[in-house]
């Protein structure tokens, strides 16, 4: 190093002295960066990378339909509210002004504080000159075991709104309060809301699951994934199945086969799409007609290929072209623009065929992407997609699914025993499952199960 100091001359040495110095300023960055990952910043989730040409907000010119908001229907003691014009000449050149047209426009607002409704029921109770036994009144709206310290409850709609703003939109139980006494002045506490969850899993709401699950089997294509989640702090699994018409969510504390089967049993009809989790490579769902996620497919070949180059890179280039080749296949079909499509599935499978066929690789994780992709494709499951055009090539309905529940995760922090798992599970599927509806709300969905069933009359 010192005959090299004594080589320079002097125009090499401010060279080196400015390069020491970048590289120390590198450096620098790179140590208060690291210093400050170790603290919680304001935003912990952010890349800190932003896009160099973010997409302006709205539609784009030329996109969708255009079409004017349609008008709202007026409350009928609203009438129109009539406005003259104010001037009787012309503001730019002082003519005369006479009626042409008369057009509609509003203005569509929240009332200052919608008050809550209080319906008080007197209920007459007799009793038995014989036993001496009461009997009570019965209505509709009132629970039959509503009297004492629990005369006055909260109604369906309070208790519906509360829940379909927790489970169905993801709000954290400890704001519930706060926001319903600001919308409607209406008090009540974050426990009773978790109590009442609780106990609509031996109610309505636990019954509309159970029903929920029996009909996934039914299901021409059940989508399925999968995600972390904590019960009393240990490790769980967050399962969602989703299907054209319910979306079923469960929580165990294993994710096997044993937990698939509770919804996806060995004698399914239908056709099960799931990523390569070992749990669907069972013996006990080997009857079971399966799709493997085409995106993980090729996420798994693209990784191998990265790391690659020269002979041991072609392998992994043509398997991943012929994937991608499939899963365009299959959109220009949905789109309409597929051309000789029959002709082009056989050429794909063919080549895709030869392309797996057994035989020893020299690199090793080649080999592993032949074995285990080629297993799936002798199984009839990597192009299931082509010869089915009801089933996507990838799980990522169930994905989409997983996502309101994985931002809850980061607020809720899951739940803290096994019935608030239950009740989590419950009330997410049919929640999830009146939006896919694209019937009533969910708030109205919950209202509907959650209204007063009075049982027969009891002393």
């Amino acid at each position: 190093m010192v005959d090299d100091l004594e080589a320079l001359d002097r125009a090499g040495l401010i060279r080196l002295i400015h390069e020491l110095l970048r590289q120390n300023e590198e450096l620098r960055q790179l140590v208060e960066q690291l210093r400050r990952q170790q603290h919680r910043s304001a935003a912990p989730f952010s890349k800190g990378k932003r896009k160099p040409n973010p997409q302006k907000p709205g539609r784009k010119p030329g996109q969708g339909e255009f079409r004017r908001r349609a008008q709202p229907a007026a409350a009928p003691n609203h009438p129109p509210v009539d406005v003259p014009v104010a001037h009787a000449l012309c503001r730019w050149c002082g003519g005369a002004l006479e009626a042409e047209a008369a057009e509609n426009v509003s203005v569509t607002d929240l009332a200052p504080r919608p008050q809550p409704v209080i319906r008080v029921f007197r209920i007459q109770v007799c009793r038995c000159r014989r036993c001496g036994r009461t009997v009570r009144g019965q209505h509709p709206e009132v629970a039959a075991d509503q009297h004492g310290a629990t005369a006055h409850r909260l109604g369906p709609g309070v208790r519906a709104m509360a829940h379909a703003l927790h489970y169905g939109h993801g709000v954290p139980v400890r704001r519930l309060p706060a926001i319903l006494r600001e919308m409607t002045g209406i008090a009540l506490t974050s426990s009773a809301i978790t109590q009442d969850a609780l106990k609509q899993l031996s109610g309505a709401v636990g019954q509309a699951y159970q029903r929920l699950r029996k009909q996934v089997r039914n299901a021409a294509v059940v989508y399925t994934d999968d995600t972390g989640w904590r019960v009393d702090g240990e490790s769980a699994f967050l399962m969602a199945f989703d299907t054209d018409e319910q979306t079923a969510y469960q929580v165990r504390r294993q994710h096997g086969n044993e937990q698939v089967r509770e919804l996806v049993p060995g004698d399914y009809g239908g056709t099960l799409v799931t990523d390569r989790g070992p749990s669907y490579n069972a013996a006990e769902l080997s009857g079971v007609k399966q799709h493997k996620c085409l995106s993980h497919l090729i996420g798994n070949v693209t990784e191998v290929v990265a790391s690659k180059s020269g002979a041991a890179k072609a392998f992994g280039a043509r398997l991943k072209t012929l994937l991608q080749q499939a899963n365009q296949l299959w959109r220009d079909r949905r789109a309409g623009k597929a051309m000789d499509y029959q002709a082009e599935v056989n050429r794909i499978e063919q080549e895709l065929t030869r392309h797996l066929r057994i035989r020893r690789l020299r690199d090793p994780d080649n080999q592993r992407l032949l074995d285990g992709i080629g297993l799936q494709h002798d199984r009839s499951r990597v192009l299931t997609f082509l010869h089915h055009p009801d089933v996507e090539p990838t799980n990522n309905r169930a994905e989409r699914a997983l996502r309101p529940a994985v931002i809850a995760r980061k607020v809720s922090h899951c739940s803290k025993n096994t019935r608030g798992a239950e009740a989590f599970a419950a009330f997410t599927s049919v929640a999830r499952t009146a939006v896919k509806k694209g019937g009533a709300s969910v708030a109205e969905t919950f209202r509907l199960l959650l209204r007063p069933k009075p049982l027969p009359e009891s002393t």
